[in-house]
């Protein structure tokens, strides 16, 4: 069979899986979830030695870039994580089925708004072996098909996760066509499934900005949108200083290259002279290469300069931007014009100003005294995310159960007839 044909055969597949699944009881569903939790685990040596073989092939390759690497490569740490992430989603509510309105008309109509699944999810990503398990989780709780297509570096990973799974749902009763990786590493697989508008319903896309502007230029399908994610945290004058400094850290330095890191690092002029010395003392001795406005490199000698282009950089490595504000007008104003609508942080004691940042500030995720890296699914309680949307419609920001299902209208009538 030809690339085509094979990649409709897949979703005509889900497509019948998805409308089975759509009848499937909350019970059997988490049932299955807490069997593949504990699939992973005990197949862990089998998942370990096939990402082996991809990184092997990736580093003699040298096609993927340090943070993409380190994406790739799992870890026994990595697939406890994908097992309490599988955990996680069985424990919360089924957002199916759900009523979340009900009011009468005049004519004595009721009508509600009931949450029903979107019915095909197509995850186009790169890397991440993690998100096969992820993805598969929260689409089957929320009673979406899944279609995986992950990147060719990744691929023994992906089939040796997704083969668990089946697994799992073959020994449940449940359509094993529901979480299917497609097994074909040509781009024209891509290319076929973009165009399949009929039987799939969302594409989802994780990686480079690169990938996810071109699958949103060949797209015939709906596509939740995560360009970069260009994160700032804003420290407030009168912030308290070991806090500031440690959230810095974190943000930029515990893993620099994933999409919620700190990239751009934004001081009241007030506490500049106090706080810049001690935050690039912590950051040099993570690593951190810093780069700096004019005025930055008044108080830090010895860094480079930051050029307009850093302001928009995704740097996704141990390399961070510094600018001095005069207020939060100027740190609101800068994350207007070079953000990406990811994730921002202030750091302040100060509530009004706090209040503002929340309500002025317009990306996905806005924190108060606490890292950027607290903008993911399974930090915010969502037990995993299928990805970050920075686009509004029809989601926003880290994506869980509730953002793959879509309301429908129910009407309860006792004989009305319109006049």
């Amino acid at each position: 069979m030809d690339i085509k044909n094979s990649v409709i055969a897949i979703a005509r597949n889900a497509q019948a899986a998805s409308r089975q699944l759509s009848r499937v009881s909350s019970t059997a569903k988490n049932t299955a979830l807490l069997q593949m939790a504990e699939e992973l685990l005990k197949n862990a040596d089998r998942i370990l030695a096939e990402n082996a073989r991809d990184v092997s092939l990736a580093k003699k390759s040298a096609a993927l870039s340090k943070a993409m690497l380190e994406r790739l490569t799992l870890s026994k740490k990595t697939i406890t994580g994908m097992a309490q992430g599988m955990r996680e989603v069985a424990a919360l509510p089924d957002p199916t089925g759900k009523v979340t309105s009900m009011w009468r008309r005049p004519n004595g109509l009721l009508v509600g708004r009931m949450r029903i699944p979107l019915g095909v999810i197509g995850i186009i990503y790169e890397s991440r072996p993690n998100v096969t398990a992820d993805a598969a989780a929260l689409c089957l709780k929320s009673g979406n098909a899944v279609i995986l297509r992950g990147g060719s570096e990744a691929i023994n990973s992906n089939l040796a996760i997704c083969t668990i799974l089946q697994n799992v749902l073959r020994k449940n009763a449940l359509p094993e066509a529901a979480i299917q990786v497609i097994p074909i590493t040509d781009r024209e697989a891509v290319r076929e499934m973009l165009q399949l508008e009929e039987y799939i319903d969302l594409i989802i896309p994780r990686g480079g900005e690169e990938l996810i502007r071109a699958v949103v230029a060949e797209s015939k399908i709906p596509v939740i949108k995560h360009y970069k994610g260009v994160c700032h945290i804003f420290v407030d004058a009168g912030a308290d200083m070991e806090m500031a400094v440690n959230i810095c850290c974190n943000a930029k330095a515990q893993r620099p290259g994933v999409c919620n890191a700190l990239e751009t690092l934004l001081v009241h002029k007030d506490i500049a002279r106090k706080f810049l010395p001690l935050a690039a003392a912590a950051l040099k001795k993570a690593n951190v290469i810093l780069k700096g406005c004019p005025q930055t490199r008044k108080l830090l000698k010895n860094i480079a300069a930051a050029t307009e282009e850093d302001w928009y950089a995704e740097y996704l490595d141990l390399v961070l931007a510094v600018r001095i504000v005069d207020g939060i007008d100027e740190a609101i104003a800068h994350i207007e014009k070079y953000g990406s609508l990811h994730t921002e942080a202030i750091i302040t004691k100060d509530y009004a100003h706090a209040q503002r940042f929340l309500n002025e500030v317009n990306s996905s995720t806005v924190l108060v005294n606490a890292s950027t890296r607290f903008s993911d699914g399974f930090e915010l309680g969502l037990g995993a995310e299928i990805g970050i949307s920075t686009t509004k419609l029809h989601a926003y920001g880290p994506m869980g159960l509730e953002e793959l299902t879509t309301a429908k209208f129910i009407i309860y009538g006792n004989g009305q007839v319109r006049t």
